[in-house]
């Protein structure tokens, strides 16, 4: 019997180690089970490559899941207005036109910081209900040969519908939303007749309405358009890439697209949803951003990213084009029919 001892002992030891093992692993194993990860979820109109890097950057120094479900204008008001007695989604990320018609409905959460405090109010609704994150203004990107026979810049939007042979590329109002929202800018800054008055001017020198914002920029760097009306962040993009263009911010101010977010009333998450909030005004969003080729400028000036900004005496539009999808419509039927139709 003595000799089965030192086996008994061993066995023993072994199960203990086992046992402990299991108990170790089980527990280690329900840490990482999604229903114990904490998360939110947020509706976006903007595109999956833009916001996938924000998502793995706050997961891996925070620990918080972000769930973004992309769509466009349209199928995110559709959406919301479907979730109202529940709502599905605890955030939103999108346009400033779009989170100031949530506002008005009643689906948005006043949220304030020390982050969101320091935003300038022209970048965010009064009572905190929506924040601007960062904002992409329309600049002429301008080809440097075509430059170097100039002896004047082109600096204003009154020079674009002078007499000349200069060709322009923009993007076509209906491809992108960023695009349209110069028509909608210049309509609330001068007015339908002078807006409409101005496009017929410049139309007969585009040489073509192009599909997606990159291609105007692209067809500067080419030499195949002499200036592109495009938007900034493109630009820098093909900047950095080494395409020979300039960048002018119009003297005479600009529109801009401004993205922000906003809070859900009746959100379920909203102890890790204003952190959230708060960390797309940092740097370390930016950051992100920038690793993955988007240039925008960030509405929060006191952050290092900003500084690329402050000597570019960019004049931005006062008035702010707040229109509903109908009046949107509207508008960009009056542009087809008025404007792009016409002979040139």
């Amino acid at each position: 019997m003595r000799r089965y001892k030192p086996l008994f002992w061993v066995t023993f030891i072994l199960l203990v180690i086992i046992i402990a093992g299991s108990g170790y692993l089980a527990g280690y194993a329900d840490k990482q089970h999604p229903e114990n990860i904490k998360s939110i979820t947020i509706y976006t109109t903007l595109p999956v490559e833009q916001v996938v890097g924000l998502a793995q950057e706050y997961e891996k120094s925070t620990n918080v899941r972000i769930n973004f479900v992309p769509m466009s204008e349209n199928e995110l008001l559709t959406r919301v207005k479907l979730d109202k007695s529940k709502p599905s989604a605890d955030m939103v990320l999108t346009s400033s036109g779009v989170l100031e018609l949530l506002k008005q409905e009643g689906y948005l959460l006043p949220s304030s910081s020390e982050q969101t405090d320091i935003i300038p109010a022209r970048f965010k609704e009064e009572h905190g209900y929506w924040t601007g994150v960062w904002y992409d203004p329309i600049i002429f990107a301008v080809n440097k040969d075509y430059i170097k026979s100039l002896s004047q810049l082109p600096t204003k939007w009154t020079d674009l519908a002078k007499d000349g042979n200069f060709r322009l590329g923009i993007t076509d109002f209906l491809a992108a939303d960023a695009s349209a929202n110069l028509l909608y800018a210049f309509v609330a800054t001068n007015g339908e007749a002078q807006t409409f008055d101005f496009l017929r001017k410049i139309h007969p020198k585009i040489v073509q309405y192009a599909k997606f914002l990159s291609t105007p920029v692209r067809m500067a760097g080419m030499g195949e358009v002499d200036i592109a009306i495009a938007v900034q962040s493109e630009s820098i993009r093909y900047v950095n890439d080494g395409f020979p263009v300039n960048i002018i911010y119009p003297e005479d101010g600009t529109a801009y697209f401004l993205t922000g977010a906003a809070v859900m009333a009746g959100n379920t998450h909203e102890a890790e949803a204003k952190p959230f909030l708060d960390w797309l005004l940092q740097d370390s969003a930016q950051a992100t951003l920038h690793k993955n080729k988007f240039f925008f400028i960030p509405t929060n000036q006191e952050i290092t990213a900003y500084k690329a900004y402050t000597n570019k005496n960019m004049k931005l539009f006062e008035a702010k084009p707040m229109l509903t999808p109908e009046e949107k419509k509207l508008l960009l039927d009056k542009w087809v029919q008025n404007v792009r139709l016409n002979s040139r």
